[in-house]
C-alpha cells in the first residue's frame, strides 16, 4: 500500500515489473474506479470481521463475563482506544492481514472457551453469577491485544492506497477521488447494519461461537478478494519514515535559529530538488511559520554534486517543510474533533445498558436485540448522507469558498413499575432521537474528517492523516473512559452515583448532560480555531 503500508504491496519483482521502481518511468494509468471492487471489497468484509465482533460485544461481557456496566464500558472504551491508536504504529506490522485472520480466531474462540460459568437470569438479577477469574480476563484482554494489532496494519491503509489508484492530475481523477470518500463511508454504513442485525441476531439467539466465527470467515475472503486485484493496483513507492522526515525539519531549523531569512527568495537560496511523483502536485515554499523556512535553508556545501542533501538533519527540501506545515495547521482541528467523539462513544456502551433494561419488543412478534438499536443510527445515516452529499456540501461550498431526558422518563418508569427484572414498561424505540442525532453527528463528523484529511495533507501524508482519524477515536475512547471513572469515583463519595451497577438506581442522565455540555463547550473552541485555519490549495 501507499508509503508505510510497503508489506501489503507485491514483492520487489512485481513492482520491478510494474515499472515502479522509478516513477518517472512509470507510463501504466491508475485504474481508478476498475481497482476499487477489489479494495473497498477488501475493505467491506475486512469491517465485517472487526464490526462482527464489536457490535455486540457490551451484551456479551455483561451476560457472559457477568461484568458490571462500568467495567464492561471502560473495557470496551480501553479496547477501542488500542484499537484506533495501533494504526499510527500498526502500519510498521509486516503481517497485518496473516495476523489479522488468525488474531480474529484467537481472539473470538479463546475468549468463548475461557470464560466464567453459565449463569441463570435470576442469578444476574439478584447478582448471584459468578465472576470471571484473572485468568479468564487476562486470556479476553490478551486476545483483544493482537487483534488491535492485527487491525493497526489494515486502518491507516485503505484510503490511502485507493486514493492512489485515482490520477489527480486529471479532472475525472479528482472527481473521482472526491466521489470515493461517500462510497467509502456508505459501505461502512452497509456493513455496519448487517453486523448490527444479523450477526448480532445469531449471536444472540443461535450461538455465540457461530456469531464470531462468520467475522473470521470474513477475514479469510478479505484476503483472497484483496490479493486479486494485485495486477490491477497502482504502487507507490514507499519514500521511508514521515515521523524521520517531520522530526528532520524541526531538528535542521532549530540547528539554523540564528541564521536569517533572506528578504526575497532567490533561485538556489533553499532546498528544492526534483519532485519525483509525476502524478502529485508539489507544494511550493511558503512564508507561513517562516521560521521552519531555515531548514530548507542552503549553507555551504550542504548539497552534493548529484543534487542530494550532505545531511537530512541539517538540510530539508520545501516540500517537506510545508508538509510540516500542513501537519501543525491540521493539529488544532484534530484536537476539537477528539471531544467531539466523546458523545458517540457511549452509543456502544451506556446505550446498550439503557436497551437492556427497555421493552425491547416491536409489534407482536420481533423483538430487537440490545445490541441491534444502533440500526436506528445507520438508518439516519442512509437518509442523509446523500442529502448531505449533494445538497448540503453543495450550498456550503457557495456560502464558505436531549438524551437526558429520554434517560430521565426511562428510569422513573422502570422504578414506578418496581418490576423484578428492572425493565421499564417503555418502548426502545424511545432511543431514537438520541440515535438519529449520533448518525447525523457522524456525517457531519467523519465524513467531512475524511475528507478534510485527505485533502489538506501531502499525497504521500495520506496514511498519517487516515492514521490520525483512528487517533481521534483513540483518544476519544481513552477520554471516554477517563470521564466514565472520575464521574463513577467522585459521585459515589458524594452519596449518589450516577453511574451505579443498577442503572435504573443510577444517575446516566446526569452523565449525558455533563457530556452534552463538554461537547458544546468543544464545540466553540472548534468554531475558533476553523476561523484561522488555511486550507492548502488542491
Amino acid at each position: 500500500m501507499s508509503g508505510i503500508c510497503s508489506s501489503f504491496s507485491p514483492s520487489e519483482e512485481e513492482i520491478g515489473a510494474a515499472d515502479l521502481q522509478d516513477t518517472n518511468t512509470n507510463q501504466r494509468k491508475p485504474a481508478g474506479w476498475k481497482a476499487m471492487p477489489f479494495v473497498l471489497g477488501n475493505e467491506t468484509f475486512e469491517r465485517l470481521a472487526s464490526f462482527g465482533l464489536m457490535a455486540n460485544f457490551m451484551v456479551y461481557l455483561q451476560s457472559e463475563y457477568h461484568m458490571n456496566q462500568v467495567k464492561a464500558a471502560t473495557l470496551l472504551n480501553t479496547w477501542s482506544a488500542a484499537s484506533n491508536f495501533a494504526p499510527v504504529i500498526g502500519a510498521y506490522v509486516s503481517d497485518a492481514f496473516i495476523g489479522k485472520f488468525w488474531t480474529i480466531a484467537f481472539g473470538s474462540f479463546s475468549s468463548l472457551l475461557l470464560r466464567p460459568p453459565p449463569c441463570t437470569h435470576e442469578g444476574q438479577l439478584h447478582g448471584q453469577c459468578v465472576g470471571h477469574n484473572k485468568a479468564q480476563l487476562g486470556i479476553l484482554i490478551a486476545s483483544l491485544c493482537w487483534l488491535s494489532i492485527g487491525t493497526g496494519g489494515i486502518k491507516p491503509c485503505s484510503i490511502p492506497f485507493s486514493v492512489d489508484q485515482f490520477d489527480l492530475t486529471t479532472e475525472e481523477g479528482r472527481k473521482g477521488n472526491n466521489s470515493f470518500y461517500n462510497l467509502y463511508y456508505t459501505t461502512q454504513t452497509i456493513v455496519l447494519l448487517i453486523t448490527q442485525t444479523v450477526v448480532v441476531y445469531i449471536q444472540n439467539d443461535i450461538s455465540w461461537a457461530l456469531g464470531f466465527g462468520i467475522p473470521a470467515l470474513c477475514m479469510l475472503f478479505a484476503i483472497v478478494l484483496f490479493f486479486v486485484g494485485t495486477k490491477v493496483y497502482i504502487y507507490i513507492k514507499p519514500e521511508g519514515s514521515v515521523f524521520a522526515a517531520v522530526a528532520q525539519v524541526f531538528v535542521a531549523a532549530y540547528k539554523k535559529r540564528q541564521l536569517n531569512l533572506p528578504a526575497d527568495e532567490v533561485d538556489g537560496q533553499f532546498y528544492n530538488p526534483p519532485f519525483s511523483r509525476s502524478l502529485l502536485p508539489e507544494l511550493h515554499l511558503t512564508r507561513q511559520y517562516s521560521c521552519l523556512n531555515k531548514a530548507a535553508l542552503i549553507v555551504g556545501d550542504e548539497v552534493k554534486q548529484d543534487g542530494l542533501c550532505e545531511n537530512p538533519w541539517r538540510l530539508c527540501s520545501g516540500q517537506q517543510v510545508e508538509n510540516v506545515k500542513c501537519l501543525i495547521n491540521i493539529i488544532p482541528i484534530w484536537l476539537t474533533s477528539v471531544l467531539g467523539f466523546l458523545a458517540m462513544n457511549q452509543q456502544g456502551t451506556f446505550t446498550v445498558a439503557q436497551a437492556l433494561k427497555m421493552d425491547l419488543q416491536f409489534g407482536p412478534s420481533i423483538k430487537i436485540p440490545a445490541g441491534s438499536v444502533g440500526v436506528i443510527t445507520l438508518i439516519a445515516i442512509a437518509i442523509w448522507l446523500p442529502f448531505y452529499d449533494r445538497v448540503v456540501v453543495a450550498a456550503l461550498e457557495k456560502v464558505t469558498k436531549q438524551e437526558g431526558f429520554i434517560e430521565t422518563e426511562r428510569r422513573l418508569s422502570a422504578l414506578s413499575h418496581g418490576g423484578t427484572d428492572g425493565i421499564a414498561p417503555m418502548t426502545v424505540m424511545w432511543l431514537t432521537p438520541q440515535l438519529i442525532l449520533i448518525g447525523f453527528s457522524e456525517i457531519f463528523s467523519i465524513v467531512g474528517l475524511i475528507e478534510f484529511y485527505n485533502k489538506q495533507f501531502p499525497e504521500h501524508m495520506r496514511s498519517i492523516g487516515n492514521s490520525l482519524i483512528y487517533l481521534t477515536f483513540s483518544f476519544a475512547s481513552y477520554a471516554s473512559s477517563i470521564v466514565i471513572s472520575v464521574v463513577h469515583d467522585v459521585s459515589a463519595r458524594h452519596g449518589s452515583n450516577w453511574l451505579s451497577d443498577d442503572i435504573n438506581t443510577s444517575k446516566l442522565d446526569y452523565f449525558y448532560f455533563l457530556i452534552a455540555g463538554i461537547s458544546s463547550l468543544n464545540f466553540l473552541f472548534f468554531l475558533f480555531c476553523a476561523r484561522r485555519f488555511r486550507y492548502r490549495n488542491v
